[in-house]
């Protein structure tokens, strides 16, 4: 029999009312008293605005990155999910049953669920999709890599896919819970790469109707909806009609079309608008959540000059004044972070004290690294080389405050001699530029509901891309030490072994410097008060509007 699995709760909705509350990973303060009823209101249109950006492909299982996890979580539904404690719970699954020596993985589905296009969700259309996330021509990048521990998947019997594994894998199940990995519609997988990135079939409760690219995605009900997660508010069908998903970049327009009611929902807020919409009486709230995986963060590339040498890495760290800017652009919405994981996941460790500013230190690592001569602007030379660090910035990713940060550091790292050169690029061109390591520092979002994160982020095996071309170890960083501590961890579930193993990996990075702490990437949500039963999936942090209505 497989192993029970406790039930989840979703994160409910919520409206804060000061903005110090923000900064407590997934904390919900009551609703805000109004007149709408309290019994759900079928019917109407929600619109939500978007600062992710637009997908390229709807479908997850392509590349995989937080745009189509955030569209396609309400479309595609996973084998798992997580409660508030980060304890695995069932969802398409009803439970896992592990062998002894770990290799065998029984997965035990759920009965009578179908895919929108009626195709029936059992254990041969779980081995379709693995294979599917697998296959080199789906140029998966987060899949891909959450399976490499997956040597095969077979249908054991009708309701249980078998996962071989190559080594233990303490966080498949956890990664099974993610949206990259959620469970398509076999007959839609094999209508090719282009029909299925149009519009990916799933089992939730809408269904991808209508993209208008530039413009925007429609996602209307699914009458037949029988699959609500456990904690779910309600059973069946949701309450809306559709969804109308916008694609708005500009943070203040987004804002802007929440305040007159242009759009119900919005993303990726501005800290000072947080701050207003948090406020009582202001017709809005704000629904928060720390995203797992790893903090926000600078990564510095250790491959390539001149950060291949450490000393140089060092005074950089300890010339990046960090905290005034988050004091000062981020209006008490987030705190200063000292690990590379984020505060909601587990096992993150901080290390304060390597990331202590220290000019006269950062001073002299730069002339025992070589570089003691200025030009004429004051930046360091060495052969006639100035200190030069290229910094691209993904525009769809970082909101204005985050580049006003990057600013600020490029001023302090300045004062010892750096030449930090910001690149701001839209999304595509972003990815090239990392994947061509066409960069000195950078900083990515990586979103993963496990420590395991470490290991795709900083493994040696990562330098190499991805069949997308992605490559995830940002740093180049390459320790056999720290591979055999990431490789040990992902293979016990011991929770005091993978503990002491994850602080050994957080350690190597932080007195390598190869990483800079910023904060943790919150999700922050907008939304009218006369948006109802809205919540937040604990996997990803990521709206769920199946239980949600408009009311008034």
């Amino acid at each position: 029999m497989p192993t029970p699995v406790p039930a989840r709760r979703l994160t409910a909705i919520a409206s804060l009312v000061t903005a110090s509350a923000l900064v407590l990973a997934g904390c919900s303060a009551a609703a805000p008293e109004a007149s709408a009823p309290a019994t759900p209101v079928s019917g109407g249109t929600l619109t939500y605005a978007t600062g992710f950006g637009e997908p390229t492909c709807l479908d997850p299982h392509v590349g995989g990155n937080m745009p189509q996890a955030l569209v396609g979580t309400n479309v595609l539904e996973s084998l798992f999910s997580q409660d508030e404690t980060g304890a695995i719970v069932p969802w398409l699954a009803s439970g896992a049953t592990v062998s002894d020596d770990g290799l065998t993985v029984d997965v035990a589905l759920r009965d009578g669920i179908s895919f929108t296009d009626g195709t029936p969700f059992d254990a041969d259309a779980v081995v379709a999709n693995i294979e599917h996330m697998q296959d080199p021509d789906t140029a998966s990048s987060t899949a891909i890599l959450a399976l490499g521990k997956v040597a095969s998947v077979e249908a054991a019997d009708p309701l249980t896919a078998r996962f071989h594994l190559s080594e233990p894998d303490s966080a498949l199940q956890e990664s099974l819970a993610q949206t990259w990995l959620a469970m398509e519609s076999p007959a839609g997988l094999a209508r090719g790469m282009d029909a299925n990135c149009a519009g990916p079939i799933g089992t939730g409760p809408f269904v991808f109707s209508e993209w208008v690219k530039q413009d925007h995605v429609l996602l209307t009900r699914n009458d037949d909806y029988t699959s609500s997660p456990a904690g779910a508010a309600h059973e069946g069908p949701a309450y809306l009609d559709e969804i109308v998903w916008r694609f708005i970049p500009d943070p203040a327009t987004r804002f802007a079309a929440l305040q007159s009611g242009e759009v119900d929902v919005i993303d990726e807020m501005q800290p000072a608008d947080v701050v207003a919409a948090s406020a009582e009486g202001s017709g809005f709230g704000v629904l928060t959540g720390a995203l797992p995986g790893a903090s926000i963060r600078l990564e510095l590339n250790s491959g390539y000059a001149p950060f291949d040498d450490e000393r140089v890495r060092k005074a950089f760290i300890k010339s990046a004044d960090v905290n005034p800017g988050i004091q000062s652009l981020f209006f008490g919405t987030v705190d200063r972070s000292y690990s590379v994981l984020s505060s909601s996941t587990p096992y993150g460790a901080s290390f304060e004290s390597e990331y202590a500013i220290d000019a006269d230190e950062a001073n002299r690592l730069l002339d025992e690294a070589g570089w003691t001569s200025r030009d004429a602007d004051g930046y360091r030379t060495k052969d006639g080389e100035r200190l030069t660090v290229d910094f691209p910035i993904s525009t769809n990713q970082s909101i204005p405050a985050e580049v006003s940060l990057f600013e600020q550091i490029k001023e302090t790292t300045k004062a010892v001699g750096f030449d930090v050169e910001l690149h701001p690029l839209d999304l595509s061109s972003w990815y090239g530029a990392l994947a061509a390591w066409d960069f000195g520092v950078t900083s990515a979002i990586y979103t993963k509901n496990s420590p395991d994160v470490l290991r795709i982020l900083y493994h040696s095996d990562n330098i190499q891309p991805a069949p997308s071309g992605y490559h995830p170890n940002h740093s180049h960083v390459s320790i056999p030490e720290l591979d055999a501590a990431l490789t040990e961890a992902g293979e016990t579930s011991d929770p005091a072994e993978r503990e002491a193993l994850y602080e050994e990996a957080q350690r190597i990075l932080a007195e390598g410097a190869y990483v800079l702490p910023l904060y943790d990437h919150l999700s922050k949500i907008g939304y009218s008060d006369r948006v109802q039963g809205l919540s937040l999936l604990p996997t990803l942090q990521i709206p769920y509007f199946g239980d949600a209505w408009i009311a008034g």
